[in-house]
C-alpha cells in the first residue's frame, strides 16, 4: 500500500464529498490560486485512498491544475455495500466517468489512475460512449493484465483470509510479514494507515484483489482510443516489473517517464518529481 508522507493539507486544498450520478465519493480537492489550466482526476489502487495523492495536491496546484483525488467505492471514507458486485472493475470504471461528469467544465480534464487504479481508468476509457470527457490518461505504476506472480501469491492468501477473518486480525498478520521500514514511521501517519485498513469493505478488497490476479491485457484495445497516454513509474515495482511497463508504453505510443529513487508509489515517494512531470504531460 501507498504511504502518504504526511497528512495535513495544503492551504490550497480541502476535504469534501463529491456528488455524482452514482452518488458521493470522498475526495481531497486542490484548487489553483491564478487561472486555472485544467482539471485532474487522480484515482488510487488497491488498499489506497486520496491520501496516496496529498504530496501532489500543492505543486499540481501551483502549476495551475485543480486536482481532485478520490477514495474508490469501497475504500476508506467512500464506503460502499457488502455486495461483491458493486466492486466489479466496469462498475468501478462508471464511478470514474460519472465523477468526470461532476468535475467537467473547467478546462481539459485528465484523468491518472495508480496501480489497480490505473486499470480502472483504463476500463472507464474504454467503456465511455461518445466523445471521450479526457484530455489525457496516466498510467501511474500499472500494468497491462495481472501482476507480478509473487506479488499474486501474496494478494490470494489476502483473499482467502477475508473470506474467514476479520480486518483487524488481518491486520496484525500483515504487520508481522511485512519488513520493517528503515526508520519508523510516525505514529500519526502509522495510526492512519490502521484506521484506513480497517475502513476499507472487505468485500470491495476481495473483488479488486480478485481483478489483480486474472486481469486481461487490455492495452491493444486502449492503443487504439486517440487519447494522449503518459505510463509513469519508479525505477523498480513489485507489482509490474518496470520493463513490462515499458513495453506496454510502446504498445500504446505513450510518453514514458521512470522517475528516480522511487518504488510502486512515485507520487508519495517522490511528489515533486512526479507532479513536475505530471504538469509537464498536461501542458
Amino acid at each position: 500500500m501507498s504511504t502518504p508522507p504526511f497528512l495535513t493539507l495544503p492551504g490550497c486544498a480541502r476535504a469534501l464529498r463529491l456528488s455524482t450520478e452514482r452518488g458521493e465519493f470522498a475526495a481531497l480537492l486542490a484548487e489553483p490560486a491564478g487561472a486555472v489550466r485544467g482539471t485532474a482526476l487522480l484515482v488510487p489502487g488497491f488498499t489506497g485512498s486520496k491520501e496516496d495523492f496529498i504530496a501532489l495536491l500543492e505543486p499540481l496546484a501551483a502549476a495551475g491544475y485543480r486536482v481532485a483525488a478520490v477514495d474508490q467505492r469501497g475504500q476508506y471514507e467512500t464506503g460502499g455495500p457488502a455486495d461483491p458486485a458493486a466492486y466489479a472493475v466496469p462498475e468501478l470504471g462508471r464511478d470514474v466517468r460519472a465523477l468526470a461528469g461532476a468535475l467537467a467544465g473547467d478546462g481539459p480534464l485528465h484523468l491518472l489512475g495508480h496501480s489497480f487504479g490505473g486499470q480502472v481508468a483504463r476500463e472507464a476509457v474504454l467503456a465511455a460512449e461518445g466523445p471521450l470527457p479526457w484530455a489525457s490518461l496516466t498510467l501511474l505504476a500499472t500494468g497491462p493484465g495481472a501482476i507480478d506472480p509473487a506479488e499474486a501469491a501474496r494478494t490470494k492468501l489476502l483473499i482467502d483470509a477475508l473470506a474467514t477473518m476479520e480486518l483487524e486480525p488481518i491486520w496484525q498478520v500483515m504487520q508481522q510479514m511485512e519488513k520493517p521500514p528503515a526508520e519508523p514511521l510516525p505514529a500519526e501517519i502509522a495510526d492512519f494507515l490502521h484506521r484506513r485498513w480497517l475502513a476499507n469493505v472487505p468485500q470491495a478488497l476481495s473483488a479488486m484483489g480478485g481483478h489483480l490476479v486474472s486481469a486481461p491485457d487490455r492495452v491493444g484495445e486502449l492503443a487504439e482510443v486517440p487519447l494522449p497516454k503518459l505510463v509513469l513509474s519508479g525505477v523498480r515495482d513489485y507489482a509490474w516489473p518496470v520493463e513490462e511497463q515499458a513495453r506496454m508504453a510502446e504498445r500504446l505510443g505513450a510518453r514514458r517517464v521512470v522517475v528516480e529513487d522511487a518504488g510502486h508509489s512515485p507520487n508519495a515517494e517522490q511528489p515533486a518529481a512526479t507532479a513536475a512531470a505530471l504538469a509537464a504531460f498536461w501542458g
